[in-house]
């Protein structure tokens, strides 16, 4: 048991690439006794915290057996009350889809000061850096966030109500669900929306494809596209890069 006094920093690391963290975030992870991260935070950020630290992997794929919330609940009061600041470190935002908020009420019910950094979210990051926003005047006026992965590891219903309207859509941990997603466009009648998959945004290992719900599917398969990664869907597609190309191939050739 430590002198420190224990306290816990909900820390959003953002999409993947390590400057993309925010300078409240950085500090709090330098001045970090220990260190609970995800799979989806960056080696080069890891890197920023203090030898003497502690680190421990907590992260979470899809298809791969890992601890379970409750026990990364406790694991994080624990080592609070070990080693004094504990710092929980979760890819993109820890309030948007990440379950921060369980682990700071969680945190809290033992009596430990909880901070909340927030972290720049995928949802908006990763098609700004495709060059594509989620809202833009004249193509779309709001976005809708929807998780690909309900609590139930079904297809979230939300995103059926979301396609009903002119909204874009991004749809976090679907990837494995694109069929069902893609089948759900065309029965509302939305065959030639556009459609963009990102893989690990941000980071090296980044991939990106475009089209409609005629080839989207498609178009993973041959790019190889995995996890982790988002959707988007919706009007503002067409600002990508290669939608761009292919509108002025198409009126070279008129």
């Amino acid at each position: 048991m430590t002198n420190k006094k224990a306290r816990i920093t909900l820390v959003g690391a953002g999409p993947g690439d390590k400057d993309l963290i925010t300078v409240k975030g950085l500090k709090a992870i330098q001045s970090a006794d220990v260190v609970l991260y995800d799979a989806l935070v960056s080696q080069e950020l890891l890197e920023e915290i203090p030898a003497n630290a502690i680190k421990l992997f907590v992260g979470k794929r899809a298809g791969v057996k890992c601890k379970k919330q409750e026990e990364i609940n406790l694991l994080l009061v624990q080592a609070a009350f070990e080693y004094g600041h504990a710092v929980r470190l979760k890819g993109g935002d820890p309030f948007v889809f990440g379950r921060g908020y369980e682990e700071k009420e969680y945190a809290e019910s033992f009596g430990l000061p909880v901070t909340v950094v927030p972290g720049i979210s995928s949802s908006i990051s990763v098609p700004l850096l495709q060059g594509v926003p989620v809202t833009s005047r004249g193509m779309s006026e709001s976005f809708w966030v929807l998780t690909g992965s309900t609590k139930s590891h079904q297809l979230s219903k939300d995103i059926e109500l979301a396609m009903q309207s002119s909204a874009t859509i991004v749809i976090l941990m679907g990837i494995r669900k694109l069929p069902l997603i893609v089948d759900m466009l065309q029965s509302a009648g939305k065959e030639e929306t556009p459609i963009m998959v990102v893989q690990s945004g941000s980071t090296q290992e980044e991939k990106c494809v475009v089209g409609d719900s005629s080839n989207i599917l498609q178009q993973v398969k041959e790019n190889k596209i995995a996890t982790p990664g988002i959707i988007v869907i919706g009007e503002v597609v067409k600002t990508h890069q290669s939608f761009i190309k292919q509108k002025a191939v198409t009126e070279w050739n008129q």
